[in-house]
């Protein structure tokens, strides 16, 4: 395990510098007016802005500068924003953001979770009944509708029906109904596809029928054994859901007006504060690859008989 784990680690340290590299170069193509506040750009010479951007990497050899990048990101300086708060530096920014993200991540997955495995257990357990078609319809509209259209109908119908407010407020706690159930509704379809599928296929199984044979009961024997073996593949998807949702949640973020760090990362890109971009990708890109590394340890976990190693 020890030597799969490490494997994994060299693996993921590399993914996430190609990826950060490419975040860096990609960037560099970009307009540099995104690296200047408006007043700064018009007070300068063209000299003096090509200057700058030297200065700061932004012109000459991609490669050195990148290797200073990593250099100062190590040490802690992961520069200042340029646009959005001019002059502030980036991990101070990020650092008032990201407690909103992992409040409501944290929040929404955790009911995406229990939703998506309720729903998928009743689909798996009747099959082919009016459940599975009502579940079924559900996980189809979900994933089959852009995101926008079902939140708005989120937004319209449960607004009425509750009479809740439909912009977050800090001081009002319901105002985190909404912004949750949102990002629970996203991933819950998933996870109930994936259970149902994984339960179906496993009740399928000869021991499924050994276990008959014994005078195992059905209901013993569909959560004993199918639901335990069935939610195995599912545990290996929930530390990325996690980590993927506590960067940032785009659209429910926007959408309810939430100040995390997807929100965030939309308002740099739309200001082209390009250090705040490359710094937020960078972010998104490790909790990606460390999410994955997770599942693998949490499926062991939840099944000894699952090995981390070469022939596994």
């Amino acid at each position: 395990m020890i030597r799969y784990l490490s494997k994994r680690m060299i693996h993921s340290v590399v993914t996430v510098f190609i990826v950060s590299f490419l975040i860096f170069a990609l960037l560099r193509l970009m307009p540099t007016t995104g690296y200047f506040t408006r007043n700064d750009y018009e007070r300068l010479s063209a000299t003096q802005r090509e200057m700058y951007l030297e200065e700061i990497g932004v012109k000459g050899n991609v490669v050195i500068n990148y290797g200073k990048f990593v250099v100062n990101t190590f040490k802690g300086d992961l520069g200042d924003s340029i646009t959005v708060s001019p002059g502030t530096p980036v991990a101070s920014i990020i650092s008032e953001k990201a407690g909103y993200s992992i409040s409501f991540g944290l929040a929404g997955v955790f009911l995406s979770v229990i939703m998506g495995i309720v729903l998928g257990t009743l689909m798996a357990q009747y099959k082919n009944t009016v459940i599975d078609m009502i579940g079924t319809f559900y996980v189809v509209f979900v994933r089959s509708v852009p995101n926008l259209i079902y939140l708005f109908m989120i937004q319209i119908f449960v607004t009425d029906w509750l009479g809740l407010p439909t912009q977050f407020v800090e001081t009002d706690a319901r105002t985190w109904f909404l912004p949750v159930l949102s990002i629970a509704v996203v991933s819950s379809a998933n996870y109930a596809i994936w259970i149902r599928r994984f339960m179906v296929d496993e009740k399928s199984k000869d021991y499924v029928r050994f276990n008959t044979s014994k005078g195992i009961s059905d209901t013993r024997n569909f959560y004993g054994h199918i639901f335990r073996n069935a939610i195995t593949p599912i545990a290996q998807r929930i530390p990325v859901e996690i980590l993927l949702t506590i960067a940032g949640f785009l659209v429910v973020e926007n959408l309810y007006g939430i100040p995390g760090m997807g929100r965030l990362l939309v308002t740099a890109i739309q200001r082209q504060d390009n250090n705040l971009v490359q710094v937020l990708v960078l972010i998104f890109s490790v909790l990606g690859v460390v999410g994955i590394m997770l599942g693998d340890i949490l499926m062991t976990l939840i099944d000894p008989r699952i090995k981390l190693s070469k022939e596994a």
